[in-house]
């Protein structure tokens, strides 16, 4: 009779939430990523009770397939031909204020499948990364010298556009002046060429897509364990792209969940309570503030980060942010910089703040450097993230000092874990983990 009683008292009690959840959302329209917190909910209140809190949870989204994520208003089917120039392809991007979009092979079939009509995403950041990166090719002896007739060629247009920079001035990174960026966009390496033409290096792992009946569970694995930045999920039938799963969704889906008895019992835990932050202190990358910018991106590119902090060289103060979304602003408004005749970090921060105040409907703002204390909760960190539409928190204590970084992977690895053997081999030669890997 007890159990019965402390059974009915449970599902009493589990209804006057959800009622009250349901009465907090209805204060104003309820968003489709809080209806699928709520499905959460139904999902977890017939989980086994002898599972703990993560292992319901890794239940919970195994039940719930990816068609049921919401659509993104920014993806609008957006797609770049293959055939389109990179000058194209970045009008394509900033007109939407979208940082990437899937390549269509133009030379695919009409009833192609859709492996065969997605040579993969290209990233904004992708594209400005392996411009500046031809400015200053590789030696003829490095062991990354090209051996395909098509990445000869693309080297040595990479090394005539150096000697003409060189020609002209401007040199190396150390050296860059304003002029720079506008000599880039009326080049004619960025001009002629084509999205196809840089498809082996615009892209860090392969394409992977999931189809509409996989689960939550496998997107949130591949968007945090296995570091992909977004998830194309495909409608088979028509052998197209149907929606674009990034991190940044899925961290707006959580923090629409807030209220929620199975996101509460997660996200009221410290920082330390759930492992983070992942990178400590004397781990993170950073930039002095006296840097050539360009230095910057390539540090970005090869230590394969989306952004670093930004500090002071004599006082060792951190004093700003720059991410790789940023680099957009070098090719999208390059005439914020003619007056510099050397554009440092700082240069390169103050000129786009600059630009930003004048240009109020602007897209996208600035990287900003946004903190939190290590007593912040995960709760609060996801609305914060959400909030200031940002990639990355930095953990700092109370003089301000860095004591480790924060990322959206971060957060979507403490939600879920893999299950031994989930992806069996799926991933061997196709995927590898970097030896360095923090998941």
């Amino acid at each position: 009779m007890y159990h019965y009683l402390s059974r009915t008292f449970f599902f009493r009690e589990r209804e006057r939430e959800r009622e009250m959840a349901l009465a907090t959302m209805d204060e104003g329209p309820r968003s489709p990523e809080a209806k699928l917190g709520m499905r959460v909910s139904d999902l977890w209140d017939v989980q086994e009770p002898r599972l703990t809190p993560t292992e319901k949870l890794n239940a919970c989204f195994e039940s719930i397939p990816v068609s049921a994520f919401p659509m993104s208003p920014s993806n609008q089917e957006i797609e770049i031909k293959s055939d389109a120039t990179l000058a194209e392809a970045v009008k394509i991007l900033a007109r939407h204020n979208i940082f990437s979009a899937p390549v269509v092979d133009v030379n695919a079939p009409e009833d192609a499948s859709w492996i065969d009509r997605y040579i993969g995403i290209v990233e904004f950041a992708g594209i400005v990364v392996w411009i500046l990166y031809q400015s200053e090719p590789a030696s003829p002896r490095s062991p990354s010298t090209p051996s395909s007739a098509s990445a000869i060629a693309a080297a040595a247009n990479g090394i005539n556009f150096a000697l003409e920079l060189e020609a002209a001035g401007l040199g190396s990174a150390a050296a860059t002046s304003g002029n720079f960026f506008q000599d880039l966009i009326s080049s004619e390496l960025y001009k002629n060429t084509k999205v196809h033409d840089i498809s082996g290096t615009f892209r860090w792992a392969p394409f992977l897509a999931l189809e509409k009946s996989n689960s939550f569970l496998t997107m949130l694995l591949l968007l945090s364990k296995y570091k992909m930045k977004s998830v194309p999920v495909l409608d088979l039938g028509a052998g197209r792209i149907d929606n674009i799963i990034t991190q940044s969704a899925v961290i707006h889906m959580l923090a629409e969940c807030s209220g929620l008895q199975w996101f509460e019992s997660w996200g009221t835990k410290s920082l330390s309570e759930v492992g983070l932050p992942l990178v400590a202190p004397n781990h993170i990358i950073k930039v002095y503030e006296d840097e050539p910018v360009l230095q910057a991106f390539k540090i970005m590119r090869k230590k394969r980060v989306g952004g670093v902090p930004v500090i002071e060289r004599d006082s060792k103060k951190t004093v700003g942010n720059i991410s790789l979304r940023d680099v957009q602003f070098l090719l999208t408004a390059p005439e914020i910089y003619n007056d510099y005749r050397a554009i440092t970090v700082k240069d390169f921060l103050n000129a786009v703040r600059s630009y930003l105040e004048n240009n109020k409907n602007a897209l996208p703002m600035l990287s900003e450097f946004v903190t939190c204390k290590m007593d912040c909760t995960i709760k609060e960190l996801i609305q914060l993230l959400d909030r200031e539409k940002i990639h990355r928190v930095y953990v700092v204590d109370d003089d301000g000092d860095l004591q480790g970084l924060i990322t959206l992977r971060d957060i979507i690895s403490r939600l879920v874990h893999e299950p031994r053997g989930y992806f069996g081999d799926f991933f061997d030669g196709v995927l590898p983990l970097p030896p360095n890997t923090r998941v």
